[in-house]
């Protein structure tokens, strides 16, 4: 998650995920869904060449449906659909628990969520991965592969034409969030903005199914343009678990509908195939529409309207009256198969709706839907839901991206849960937790880790106040977890500013958790710019407040602490101060260091705002700040705090993504779209190679099965040795 405000992270993250605060303070806008804009990859790109290196599918392309919330804007934004499914009682699904953390590192096959693990560490254990690769030319204006040069790509897949998600490699399928502009389902032409699932073939990129949120009515303030879906899905067996824009958590079949099966207890979930305007042009053909309905009969215009949907009827079809005026049903074949379309006359459109099933196969299979925006929890996400979930045991952890409204004042929802527990197989919420409160300083976009540490389960969670907690990670009491410890990770006198002028910062990057140590980065939207940034290293073994120092003021003589403020901890002007704390968890902290040891701090020797994970291996950690530096450090720094920095690089474009570590290389993408490789190791500070990807990289690689993926800010590729 993210380029207007993130992720937004829009990634990332989303990118975590995005916007400048000027932009979104005067934005205020509130499209009407689907919203038709330029989202296409390319011009006159053919709908179904989406894919080069496979096969295409034969399977029939249908819509997918975005199910009416019980919230106004999700409502107003969904006339065509039926009521969501509330789920808190589904049998449980037949999922075999993930494998232990090394046991997937080591591996070397498939890398399921977002940094392989729930501790996030993006080490996978393959091996045989190609020394280099190029991914050939493409024509800017028709999207044509020149492959004459390409080598070593096994494969590429049009993504949308703006993509944050990480990719996640799973049971021979590849998983990557972005927007619709590749218009694989042609009920949703590429001009049409939704958050988009996608799902291909690991073997030769064949596109398998979709799944489509259509945006929401409130438009930027929850739900920011093109931004798409700005997370990675969690993938344990046939189930796969993720967060849409429209801050929905879903459970899906990764199977798809080619199993022949409509997985529920969601089932027969409703679809918006087409709509008539009583507008402009259309305006006729509304006014007819509804004189033919009266009359039991589809109007031309409504034929012709579902054909362009790929619905197009076959034979005779029969109109009845649902409800007089208002609801009708067409019974017919319509794209080769026997359903009914369901009609609706709502305010100024025409709706046509049908349900989901075995015959949709490009179309995902829903299990079950949590809408966090809904009245139980009541979330007003800023900008957009960006978290990648993980699970422990039968356990789902979620950051809700609970924040602030389109003023960057205000928080709508100040008592609702920022983050959650969940039963991963029914949708069932276990507890809920709201620690940040009215402390949010702007959105929360990372996403959770969860390890054992010290010999106790822990969930990582990082506040929108800056603060990182760690909650048991068990069932928890009545509703609410037990919270272990809390860390802050900004100096208690930096301050928040809108607009990034500020130097309290937010916590968009995800924990890691390596060796029973914690480690994470702070960072701002990107569109806040660049930067004073800090990295920590965190013992988690400790208890109750771990930040480095505490917030104090006298009273009568004596230090009384102060509750934590969201602007500014410490005031010095009003005579508080800050005092190091006798129970502090720092193992090291990196903000800036003389490496030159020319009593001067140069721009190459500071630790700047971060979106990025940290990625670590042998004790060797790499880490990315968004103005293009890569760090490397010593894991365990110094006994006496000091971090130990082995180099910085400058890639001299801004770094919204993280460092993959395998097979003796790291692989580390920016803005300009090029990946720089290093040999591995601290003695290796100039890359190897840097290979242009064609355009932006917003997003991690990541590795698995031999393989290397990279999503670019368009496109999808399997990079691997080839013939």
């Amino acid at each position: 998650m993210f380029k207007k405000e993130i992720w937004t992270w829009t990634s990332l993250l989303c990118a975590s995920l995005l916007g400048s605060a000027t932009t979104v303070a005067l934005s205020g806008c509130t499209p009407t869904p689907p919203v038709n804009v330029d989202t296409s990859t390319t011009i006159d790109s053919p709908v179904d060449s989406n894919v080069t290196g496979g096969a295409p599918s034969a399977a029939v392309e249908t819509p997918m449906p975005a199910d009416e919330s019980v919230s106004k804007a999700k409502t107003e934004a969904q006339p065509g659909t039926e009521p969501a499914v509330k789920l808190v009682a589904a049998p449980a699904a037949d999922v075999a628990l993930t494998a232990s953390p090394d046991a997937v590192r080591k591996s070397g096959g498939d890398w399921p969520q977002w940094g392989g693990t729930s501790e996030r560490n993006n080490t996978p254990g393959v091996t045989g991965l190609p020394e280099e690769w190029n991914i050939g030319k493409f024509d800017r204006r028709t999207g044509d592969w020149d492959s004459s040069k390409a080598k070593n790509i096994r494969w590429y897949a049009n993504l949308g034409s703006q993509t944050y998600g990480n990719p996640v490699v799973a049971g021979g399928h590849v998983y990557v969030g972005t927007n619709n502009g590749a218009g694989h389902i042609k009920r949703y032409p590429s001009e049409v903005d939704l958050g988009c699932l996608l799902a291909f073939n690991e073997k030769d990129g064949e596109f398998l199914w979709q799944h489509s949120s259509e945006k929401l009515i409130t438009g930027r303030v929850h739900d920011w343009p093109l931004q798409g879906v700005c997370c990675a899905p969690l993938v344990e067996g046939d189930r796969l678990w993720f967060v849409t824009n429209r801050g929905e958590v879903r459970c899906l079949d990764t199977k798809g509908f080619y199993d022949g099966e409509d997985d529920g207890p969601v089932t027969n979930e409703p679809a918006n195939v087409a709509e008539i305007m009583n507008a402009g042009p259309a305006a006729k053909a509304h006014a007819d529409t509804l004189a033919a309905l009266a009359e039991g009969k589809l109007s031309d215009a409504a034929k012709a309207k579902l054909a362009e949907a790929d619905e197009p009827l076959d034979g005779d079809v029969v109109v009845t009256t649902v409800t007089d005026g208002k609801v009708w049903k067409a019974t017919g074949n319509f794209g080769g198969v026997d359903r009914d379309i369901t009609i609706k006359q709502i305010g100024p459109r025409i709706m046509f709706v049908k349900a989901l099933g075995v015959d949709d196969k490009r179309d995902a299979d829903v299990v079950w839907v949590f809408d966090m925006m809904g009245p139980e929890m009541g979330v007003s996400q800023h900008n957009m839901c960006a978290c990648s979930v993980t699970s422990y045991g039968d356990l789902l952890f979620v950051n809700t991206s609970n924040g602030l409204d389109e003023s960057h004042i205000n928080l709508p929802a100040p008592d609702a849960p920022s983050f959650i527990c969940m039963d991963k197989n029914t949708g069932e919420v276990i507890w809920t937790d709201s620690s940040p409160g009215r402390n949010i300083l702007h959105g929360q976009w990372s996403s959770p880790a969860v390890a054992e540490l010290g010999g106790v389960p822990q969930a990582l969670f990082c506040g929108g106040d800056g603060i990182l907690y760690s909650f048991a990670a068990n069932r928890g009491k009545d509703g609410k977890p037990e919270l272990l410890w809390k860390f802050d990770c900004n100096p208690k006198t930096t301050v928040w500013k809108l607009g990034g002028e500020g130097t309290r910062n937010n916590l968009i990057a995800t924990p890691v958790a390596y060796d029973g140590l914690v480690y994470i980065a702070v960072g701002q939207d990107p569109e806040h710019g660049e930067g004073e940034g800090h990295f920590w290293c965190i013992d988690p073994t400790k208890r109750g407040d771990t930040s480095p120092t505490l917030a104090m003021k006298l009273e009568d003589g004596k230090r009384v602490p102060i509750e934590h403020r969201r602007i500014q901890a410490v005031e010095p002007e009003k005579g508080e101060v800050e005092v190091d704390n006798p129970n502090s968890a720092v193992v090291w902290h990196y903000s800036m260091f003389d490496s030159n040891k020319d009593d001067e701090i140069d721009f190459e020797e500071e630790m700047h705002r971060s979106i990025g994970t940290c990625a670590i291996k042998d004790n060797v950690l790499y880490v990315a700040d968004f103005s293009g530096l890569v760090h490397c450090l010593d894991a365990k720094g110094t006994k006496d705090g000091k971090p130990v920095v082995h180099f910085t690089y400058d890639m001299l474009a801004q770094s919204w993504g993280s460092p993959l570590i395998a097979d003796g290389r790291v692989f580390i993408g920016d803005e300009d779209g090029d990946v720089a490789i290093f040999e591995f190791g601290a003695e290796n500070n100039e890359p190897m190679d840097e290979i242009n990807m064609g355009s932006s990289v917003y997003s991690t690689p990541v590795a698995a099965n031999e393989s290397i993926f990279i999503s670019t800010k368009d496109k999808l590729f399997s990079i691997g040795e080839t013939e």
